[in-house]
C-alpha cells in the first residue's frame, strides 16, 4: 500500500512530461470550476434558508447555468448535475408552501 506522503517520480519521456504539465493546468481549472459550483449552490441555499423566494429563484437561475456548464465539460456527471438542480428546485418550491 502506497503512502500519501510518497514523492511522485519524475517522468522521463517527453510526452509524459508534457502530460504532467498539462495536468497541473487542467487540475487548477477544474478546481476553480468546482469552487464556482459550490459557491452557486451555497448562494441558493442561503436564500432558501432566509426564506426569500425571489432571491432564491434568481440565484437558482444563475446556478443552473454554472451546473450545466460543469456537466458539459465532464467535471461532474450529467446525472449529478440533474440531481443538484432537482433538489435545489424542490427547496425553492417548498418555500411557497
Amino acid at each position: 500500500m502506497a503512502s500519501a506522503s510518497k514523492a511522485k517520480k519524475t517522468v522521463r519521456i517527453a510526452s509524459g512530461r508534457k502530460r504532467a504539465r498539462q495536468d497541473v493546468k487542467i487540475n487548477a481549472a477544474n478546481a476553480a470550476l468546482r469552487s464556482k459550483f459550490r459557491t452557486a449552490v451555497k448562494s441558493v441555499l442561503k436564500a432558501v434558508k432566509a426564506g426569500d423566494k425571489a432571491q432564491a429563484a434568481e440565484a437558482f437561475k444563475s446556478a443552473q447555468s454554472v451546473i450545466d456548464s460543469i456537466a458539459d465539460k465532464g467535471i461532474f456527471h450529467k446525472n449529478k448535475a440533474a440531481r443538484h438542480k432537482s433538489r435545489l428546485s424542490a427547496k425553492i418550491k417548498a418555500l411557497a408552501a
